[in-house]
């Protein structure tokens, strides 16, 4: 597919770039779809999204991804595709028909591995049985649905649109649809929540028997409703209460920590984003997607596309916001502030493999942290302390140039 679209400029941050070593293999390849639209914005969500029109130009967005990935595929350097996730917005407003043929385009432009994960997020409230079975039929395997919690009072102050019985029926309704690999999203330290709350939560997600949870602090962030307007949200000492124990009722049913929020059974963790966060490459595709890609000769480049999706869907206009071009000063805290973020970490071997750097650059940061009792003492290993862990960002900023 041709674009008429005017190339977008390159914008370097963080010094010079330098000659580094080519990279002796290309990290796997993955691919993230931005779909924007949401039935409405939640107060706390700093995502890129907008309130759904009544009739979505899926046609034409589908047309402006392809093309918009067309541009991209320089960066593939034959690689296939090991995993795809549709995130938002809220992807499952699209037909089957539109991701089926947006599948399609992909497919007949990059290999797709014979195992490949297809992650598609949705919301109890856009569940369709119908719909949800043609989507396993597209191949898409995996589910990751936004529920936040089953407590109507919760799901109020949230903004959600769905209920807690909602919420329990698509899970079944996931498991009819052909999804045996699934999962469920949840908040805790929510407005006015308590331990109990908090656990009872945490109890109904695990009696669905997801594969996976993933189990996340509400945090206030900029350029959100709650952000303007902050709700009353516990206490630091319930927050931890409930930390501690929501992280002992999960391991004590199976659901295994490989991330600071991420919980899985055995050989279900998401392999999207283990990709993501052992410094993998991904195109991203859509309104404001973010990709990161590396080339042969030891460039690593972050790219951004268009934000607003009139935007993105103007032919006048670049699909691409803009590039940066990693330094080698940036590049122990970029691959640190995802490796570390894995339970286990990641063998030391990977950052000169991912980065084309020697390990010795960052030998004064990690003694640092070490020392700090942050960083464990493990030389074939990179990988946080438990207290590290704790206090990540402060283990991070011993690797800031």
């Amino acid at each position: 597919m041709t674009d008429s679209r005017p190339a977008s400029p390159l914008i370097f941050g963080g010094g010079a770039v330098s000659s580094r070593a080519p990279l002796p293999t290309l990290p796997p390849l993955a691919l993230y779809v931005h779909i924007p639209w949401c039935v409405r914005k939640c107060p706390y969500c700093d995502f890129n999204s907008h309130t759904a029109t009544q009739v979505l130009p899926e046609q034409e967005y589908v047309d402006a991804m392809l093309a918009d990935l067309d541009q991209d595929l320089h960066a593939v350097h034959g690689r296939e595709l090991s995993s795809i996730f549709f995130g938002g917005g809220t992807p499952s407003l699209f037909s089957a028909e539109a991701l089926g043929r947006l599948l399609e385009g992909v497919k007949q432009r990059i290999r797709f591995a014979d195992d490949i994960e297809i992650t598609l997020e949705a919301n109890p409230g856009t569940f369709e049985q119908e719909k949800f079975v043609a989507y396993r039929a597209l191949g898409i395997n995996r589910l990751s649905i936004g529920i936040q919690s089953f407590q109507q009072q919760k799901l109020e102050a949230l903004g959600r649109i769905h209920n807690g019985d909602e919420a329990v029926r698509a899970a079944g309704m996931a498991r009819q649809a052909g999804f045996d690999n699934f999962n469920l999203d949840l908040m805790h330290g929510l407005p006015d929540q308590s331990l109990d709350d908090a656990l009872s939560d945490l109890r109904q997600a695990i009696a669905l028997k997801p594969t996976h949870i993933s189990w996340y602090q509400l945090t206030l962030e900029p350029n959100t409703v709650f952000w303007n307007q902050p709700p009353v949200l516990p206490e630091d000492d319930t927050l931890w209460d409930i930390q501690e124990a929501g992280q002992a009722l999960l391991a004590e049913h199976g659901y295994a920590q490989y991330e600071v929020s991420a919980y899985a059974q055995p050989g279900r963790a998401a392999r999207h984003n283990l990709n993501y966060w052992s410094f993998g490459d991904f195109i991203g595709i859509g309104a404001g997607a973010h990709g990161k890609l590396s080339h042969p000769d030891g460039r690593i480049v972050r790219t951004w596309k268009t934000r607003l999706p009139k935007d993105y869907l103007n032919p006048a206009k670049s699909f691409q916001a803009g590039e940066k071009a990693l330094a080698d000063d940036e590049m122990p805290f970029e691959f640190l502030m995802n490796a570390l973020r894995l339970t286990a970490g990641v063998e030391s071997r990977l950052y000169p493999e991912r980065t084309g750097l020697p390990l010795e650059t960052l030998a004064e940061g990690r003694r640092e942290a070490e020392r700090s009792g942050l960083l464990q003492v493990e030389p074939s290993r990179l990988a946080a302390t438990e207290r590290g862990q704790l206090f990540l960002n402060d283990l991070l900023q011993t690797f800031l140039s």
